[in-house]
């Protein structure tokens, strides 16, 4: 049956590589208890009362209607769901604050004006400040009465975050500090009362600041003009001997790395959850113009190159989602453990976050990517009219690129995805020698023929270990061969990243759909079951593509052919007719007449 249902025994970050799970411990969408589904409602209610009949003045940046917004979700408690009572928030789950993320995620500007406000424009005050700072901030953040964002990117440190210029330093009194310099594309500049600001002490010790609006020597840019995302508020701040008193230090000094680097592993897992929700109403809204525009007299949703498209949508957001909730209870699962081992709520939720560091940079992209692929195909059924401005899609087309940059570009969280393995690895956090070893025998000894196992997804899960064995012999073998010179191979560290995530992915999925099928019988699972077993018969076309691609890279001669030849062996697929298997996904789409939010 896979893991032991003894909680102890609870996975890991990264342990899915080397070790199987229990589908019947793994928390899915379908787990939402009633008042999560009550906050999911109130989020699509707030967005369809509230946010989606204004939307074409948030996009010409009205005067105050964001900030208004804002509140107004802040009145109605979205903004604190996560921020403990003490602090005036409702001090809900992990998986009900990432719900908010994913219920609002279909708001365009406002979503992402709401998410910058809720996660990096309160959390580095809520987990890092003093008692002091989190009794003046937090309860007005939670409120909406004032609005939060952060400086952390300037002209010429995006990536490289830590090569930032903007100065501090203590006036001689020690009262103030005084910053210079200038960061930008910062979200909610424009109007925001708090900003959590980095600069270098001295020069040298990266720290954090909490900066208010009126501060002396802090003023701000005009609004920028953007490709999409238009009503979202986008400025550059300047220092000029800004004014900021000692007390507003955040955190401790030189260590704004710390509050920089956790704060994003939560934002990536959130920022998935965002992207979801508005692949969900984008797909929406294209099954909705495919059942009523008609092309040769009939609905263009009749059509086979539509359905594949409709059907590959879904397939896309069902899987992201099921990895999503995975990681959010392992998540929440951890923060409970490390608040009974005597750690405060602030330390236990970072801690678990770091934890899971590397499935939240894996969501971060595939949430991304998945938002992207959804929004471009919906366009694509929509023809002409989907260049329009007056249909929604081009909206959600333009908002959906900026995710594959912001929060980690997809090509930095890639690079990470590896990185973070590979150091726990060396740590001994994590033990993947003895696996890669194993696959290296392995590949030595004569294959399996057959399979005689009848058990539920027997040959499903023999996919999956396989899979997980095709990463650990091409991680293994790049490693052996390169050594140190594997970090410059940035090529070779992203196809190895991308075996990763499909398998990752893969698996969520597979867990989902065998817990469903126990809980309402494979009758009643038609459509999750093609869901998962197109999306895994693909996935082992990518996975062989992208091992290919690394082998190729360093391997040559006996090394080589082996490699290849095992690669072959572990993403062997039986034969599977997705083409019917998307034509049924597309059917329940298309009756439905939507994709369920």
């Amino acid at each position: 049956m896979g893991a032991s249902t003894d909680k102890k025994q609870a996975l890991k970050g990264a342990e899915w590589l080397i070790k199987e799970s229990n589908a019947f411990e793994t928390f899915i969408p379908e787990d939402f208890n009633e008042e999560q589904q009550m906050v999911k409602d109130m989020c699509n209610a707030f967005l369809d009362t509230e946010v989606l009949p204004v939307i074409d003045r948030i996009d010409k940046l009205e005067q105050g209607l964001m900030p208004s917004l804002i509140q107004k979700a802040g009145e109605q408690g979205l903004l604190g769901v996560a921020v403990p009572e003490e602090f005036g928030g409702l001090g809900k789950d992990f998986i009900t604050a990432t719900l908010v993320n994913e219920g609002l995620g279909g708001g365009f500007s406002f979503s992402v004006g709401v998410s910058a406000h809720t996660g990096i424009g309160t959390l580095p005050i809520l987990y890092f400040g003093t008692p002091e700072q989190k009794k003046k901030y937090i309860p007005k953040l939670a409120s909406g009465e004032w609005k939060g964002s952060y400086g952390l990117t300037e002209p010429n440190s995006g990536s490289d975050a830590l090569g930032a210029k903007t100065t501090a330093k203590l006036t001689a009194d020690g009262k103030h500090y005084l910053l210079n310099g200038q960061k930008c594309w910062i979200t909610n500049g424009g109007f925001a009362d708090v900003y959590t600001v980095f600069a270098k002490i001295d020069g040298d010790k990266f720290s954090a600041f909490i900066v208010e609006r009126g501060f002396e020597g802090f003023t701000q840019g005009p609004e920028e003009h953007k490709m999409g995302i238009k009503g979202s508020s986008t400025v550059q701040l300047y220092f000029q001997d800004c004014k900021v008193p000692v007390e507003n230090h955040l955190g401790e000094i030189g260590k704004g790395h710390v509050i920089a680097f956790n704060i994003l592993n939560i934002g990536r897992l959130k920022l998935c959850a965002a992207a979801l929700g508005g692949a969900k109403r984008a797909l929406s809204i294209t099954v909705q113009y495919a059942n009523t525009r008609e092309q040769f007299k009939t609905a263009i949703a009749n059509f086979g190159a539509i359905k594949h498209k409709l059907a590959e949508m879904a397939i896309q957001i069902w899987t992201g989602e099921s990895a999503l909730y995975r990681t959010a209870k392992w998540i929440d699962d951890k923060e409970v453990e490390l608040v009974a081992a005597g750690k405060p709520f602030n330390e236990a939720l970072l801690g678990a976050a770091e934890e899971y560091a590397i499935e939240c940079a894996i969501l971060k992209v595939f949430g991304s990517e998945a938002l992207d692929f959804v929004v471009d195909e919906g366009v694509q059924v929509h023809g002409g009219n989907g260049y329009s401005d007056e249909y929604t899609i081009s909206k959600a087309y333009r908002d959906s690129r900026i995710n594959r940059i912001y929060e980690g570009t997809n090509e930095i969280n890639r690079l990470l995805t590896v990185d973070m393995v590979l150091k726990r690895a060396m740590k001994g956090r994590l033990d993947i020698m003895g696996p890669a070893m194993a696959v290296s025998k392995e590949l030595m000894s004569i294959p399996e023929f057959g399979n005689d196992d009848e058990t539920p997804f027997a040959r499903e899960k023999k996919a999956i270990r396989n899979f997980k064995k095709a990463i650990l012999m091409t991680a293994g073998g790049a490693v052996q061969k390169l050594m140190t010179k594997l970090e410059n191979e940035q090529e070779v560290l992203m196809n190895i990243a991308d075996m990763a995530m499909a398998t990752f992915i893969a698996e969520s999925s597979l867990l989902r759909a065998e817990k469903l099928v126990d809980q309402r019988g494979e009758a009643a699972c038609a459509f999750e079951l093609d869901i998962v077993r197109t999306y895994l018969y693909d996935a082992a076309d990518q996975i062989n593509k992208a091992g290919r691609d690394a082998i190729n890279a360093f391997a040559d001669g006996d090394e080589q052919r082996m490699m290849l030849l095992g690669l072959k062996r572990f993403t062997k697929t039986e034969p599977f007719n997705s083409k019917e298997a998307r034509r049924r996904i597309s059917a329940k789409l298309i009756a439905d007449n939507k994709y369920p939010l």
